[in-house]
């Protein structure tokens, strides 16, 4: 088991979750200041404009564990959103509802949504969140056990409040709040299984 390994980053804002460059020279993994193993790939993708917990491995028998959304994985957000967010607009996220995925409708899972505080340990992210003037924002904490493309913007932007800032908090217990935006932290394989209740 030991040529498995285990990596936690906090992926920054509007860097790629993979290692290929594209075109628009949008910075990867591959710049991180990190030697990975060649065969180590994200589980789980974080779009350019999300930033947070990302977890590398070379563990196939873990991305499909995580990935299969029959195992119902947990993986928690914290959402800067445009405009003061209602109880009601969080009861609406979490009963579920039909966004659009590639011109199809999908059904979202039930979930849990609470406003929250903006959390103590976030950063600022760079370059800053545009504001509109005169409009508040708020945030909250989402917790969803599917990872849709864009799915957490389709669903507050569904709610009437569209998202300025998203950070995956965690994936079951699995943080990254301690680590810095471009920080890589090594990890154990029972660690990780333990956390990930695996």
């Amino acid at each position: 088991m030991d040529h498995y390994k285990y990596y936690i980053l906090y992926k920054p804002y509007q860097m790629l979750s993979q290692f290929s460059p594209e075109a628009g020279g949008k910075p990867t993994l591959a710049d991180l200041n990190y030697h990975f193993p060649k065969d180590a790939y994200p589980v789980g993708r974080l779009d350019a404009d999300s930033e947070g917990l990302l977890l590398l491995t070379n563990d196939k028998k873990l991305n499909h564990s995580l990935l299969e959304p029959t195992y119902g994985h947990e993986r928690t957000y914290i959402v800067q959103v445009d405009g003061e967010i209602t109880e009601e607009a969080c009861k609406e996220l979490e009963k579920g509802m039909e966004i659009k995925l590639n011109d199809r409708v999908h059904k979202t899972l039930p979930a849990t949504a609470s406003i929250i505080k903006s959390p103590s340990w976030l950063r600022e992210r760079v370059p800053p969140v545009r504001f509109r003037k005169n409009i508040p924002t708020s945030w909250i904490r989402l917790t969803l056990t599917e990872g849709k493309n864009h799915q957490v913007r389709k669903m507050t932007a569904k709610v009437g409040f569209p998202t300025l800032r998203l950070i995956r908090e965690s994936m079951g217990k699995l943080k990254a709040d301690s680590l810095i935006p471009g920080a890589v932290k090594e990890m154990k394989q029972d660690e990780i299984y333990g956390l990930l209740d695996l």
